[in-house]
């Protein structure tokens, strides 16, 4: 590819010379009118000639993906900014998302209106399906990047993504005006529309609530992303060979992470690149709408982060577990581990101290849950597209409340799975529980019923003394912790959100 470059501008050599030359008075305006279409001529040459434009190679990696797959390619053609090539990556699928995506292959040119200008674009659209695919999306990532070898940015978007048609044109505005930008995730929530009954509105309102505060909070961090999400986000090919190179790969992706985004950031991190989330660029996602996918889902990318940042689990993760990218994965942690410890303890220090009559109720109990649902209002609020479902789901605190629980399951399960050392294949847990398949995530709601049975009947045999020891241990315990979690939420509740919407 070549670009034409100028030392100095031929405009401003123009009217250098218009400015410089003289004659004498009888001869001015005759070489001024001579002058004056020179200038104009030089504009219009100036004009004429062509203008760097970055080729941008689109991804779409697509598993099972025929409900969603047209949406996605007709978004991709509505684009203000066309992609140069979108190729679509049929992998391990056993539904008709080949044929879908089939149909729109080939060339297309459109005319597109872009900074106030109408011009010709033109894209390509190949559908590709490699079959058995033993690496999954990991295989079906690194065969598009070696299909786009002369592309200067790879744009990456899930085959349930879609993409808001000025999306391509904001991450690359923002890609080009940083040369130090390794990659770009646009910003991105869940689809809301067409869900009824009970679970699925919850599960799809709390993901959109989860993802707009874990947004929030990149955009805050100044706008530094830990995990470029596979959903819809932008890659500087040359940071993606400079970590090729770095860690002695062979492609961008490695197939023996559970979250190879994360690890794919944190790579073009330590390469001496930003990850940035987008200041404008929108997208929409599918959202998981049962309790058994939620559960493969978020399993699957717990224990991912966790082996990530787990000190001397990947020997090739620079600067582990200190890397600010897994700094702020074990915040979420602990905070996750938190969440879980007051919630578990306050339920069983009341079931003890009513079992006794020794329970005195104190508004001061009332400030943690007011604090939170007011947070979560305020998350609310701060999304672009929000409607009365996320309101409401915050502003209930109720929904809020089950869906913490729900992620505490999540979270646990994860953390037994990682220290029980038990080699799963996570991948197709996901994938089973989205057919419907496994009862997997009843197994937090038994152990916890199992629990309070437990320690309840163990509790009824414990002298007096020792329930009331304990109980007065237990308290304090609890006060200290419950106010330091409320601390911590109200300083997100009053800290500024810059005009920002996610």
């Amino acid at each position: 590819m070549s670009t034409i470059q100028f030392e100095t501008d031929p405009r401003q050599i123009a009217l250098h010379r218009t400015a410089t030359v003289s004659h004498d008075d009888a001869t001015a305006e005759q070489d001024g009118l001579g002058l004056s279409r020179y200038v104009r001529q030089h504009f219009a040459d100036v004009d004429a000639l062509p203008t760097y434009r970055p080729v941008i190679g689109c991804i779409i990696p697509a598993y099972n993906e025929a409900e969603t797959i047209e949406a996605v390619l007709r978004s991709l053609l509505k684009q203000t900014r066309l992609p140069d090539q979108i190729h679509v990556i049929v992998n391990n699928t056993s539904d008709e998302t080949f044929e879908l995506a089939a149909k729109f292959a080939g060339p297309r040119t459109a005319k597109k209106r872009q900074k106030g200008e109408t011009a010709r674009q033109t894209t390509e659209i190949f559908v590709h399906d490699i079959g058995e695919n033993p690496d999954k999306k990991v295989g079906a990532l690194n065969y598009g990047y070696s299909l786009i070898p002369d592309a200067d940015y790879l744009l990456g978007v899930d085959g349930d993504t879609t993409l808001a048609k000025d999306c391509v044109a904001r991450l690359e505005e923002e890609i080009l005006s940083d040369s130090r930008i390794g990659g770009i995730s646009a910003i991105y929530t869940i689809d809301d529309n067409g869900f009824r009954g009970l679970v699925a509105p919850l599960l799809i309102a709390g993901q959109r609530a989860q993802f707009a505060a874990f947004n929030m909070q990149n955009m805050l961090r100044g706008r530094n992303m830990a995990v470029l999400g596979g959903q819809c986000s932008i890659f500087s090919m040359k940071a993606l060979r400079e970590v090729m190179a770095d860690n002695h790969q062979a492609t961008p992706w490695v197939n023996d992470s559970e979250v190879e985004d994360s690890l794919l950031s944190l790579q073009i991190k330590s390469a001496g690149y930003l990850t940035k989330i987008s200041a404008r660029a929108r997208a929409s996602v599918g959202g998981m709408t049962t309790l058994r996918a939620l559960d493969g889902q978020q399993v699957k990318w717990n224990y991912g982060a966790i082996d990530l940042m787990w000190p001397g689990q990947r020997g090739d993760t620079k600067g582990q577990p200190f890397h600010p990218n897994l700094r702020l994965r074990w915040a979420e942690n602990f905070g996750m581990a938190t969440n879980i410890f007051t919630r578990v303890a306050f339920m069983l220090l009341l079931a003890a101290a009513l079992s006794i009559n020794a329970f005195v109720f104190s508004p001061w109990w009332l400030i943690p849950p007011v604090v939170a649902i007011l947070l979560n209002v305020r998350i609310a609020m701060s999304m672009k597209e929000r409607n009365w479902k996320d309101v409401l789901f915050a502003a209930s605190g109720i929904g809020a409340e089950v869906y913490m629980w729900l992620r505490a399951g999540h979270f646990v399960r994860a953390w037994v799975k990682f220290l029980s050392k038990v080699q799963t294949d996570n991948w197709a847990e996901q994938a089973k529980a989205e057919r419907g398949s496994g009862n997997s995530h009843l197994v937090p709601l038994i152990v916890l019923g199992v629990s309070f049975v437990v320690l309840g009947w163990t509790w009824f045999q414990l002298p007096t003394l020792i329930q009331s020891s304990i109980l007065w241990l237990g308290w304090p315990v609890l006060y200290v912790v419950t106010i330091a979690q409320t601390i911590v939420m109200f300083a997100k509740l009053i800290r500024r959100q810059h005009g920002y919407k996610v």
